[in-house]
C-alpha cells in the first residue's frame, strides 16, 4: 500500500437519503448504503460518507487516513502528542480510531478489511 493519506471524508448528516439525493443530483455521485443512517461513495479515490446516527456522527467533517497497521498508527499518534478521542472499533469494511491533533481537529485513522 502507498503512504498513509486522507482518502475518506465523513460528513455529519441529519438525514442520509436527503444527502444522497442532493450530492447525487448536484454531482452525479452514486452511493452504497450501509443501513438507514450511513452511506458512502465507493470510487476508491477520495470517498465521502454521510453519518446520520446521532450517537455515531461527529460535530464536524471527519477526514480519515488509511493506514497499513492500525495499532502502530494509534501508538504513533499518541507518541506524537495526539489524543485518542475514540479507541479502535470495527465498522463495515474495516476498523478505525478517532483522535484529535494539537489544534483540536478530530480525524480518524483506519485499516480496511
Amino acid at each position: 500500500m502507498a503512504d498513509p493519506r486522507i482518502d475518506f471524508i465523513e460528513l455529519p448528516s441529519g438525514e442520509t437519503p436527503a444527502m444522497q439525493a442532493f450530492y447525487g443530483s448536484a454531482f452525479g455521485w452514486a452511493f452504497t448504503a450501509f443501513g438507514p443512517s450511513y452511506a458512502c461513495t465507493m470510487t476508491g479515490d477520495v470517498d465521502i460518507g454521510f453519518q446520520a446516527d446521532a450517537e455515531e456522527r461527529t460535530t464536524a467533517i471527519l477526514p480519515a487516513i488509511r493506514v497499513d497497521d492500525l495499532e502502530a498508527a494509534l501508538a504513533d499518534v499518541e507518541r506524537a502528542g495526539g489524543t485518542i478521542s475514540r479507541p479502535i472499533f470495527a465498522f463495515p469494511g474495516g476498523r478505525r480510531f478517532h483522535f484529535t491533533d494539537p489544534a483540536g481537529n478530530e480525524l480518524a485513522a483506519y485499516q480496511g478489511d
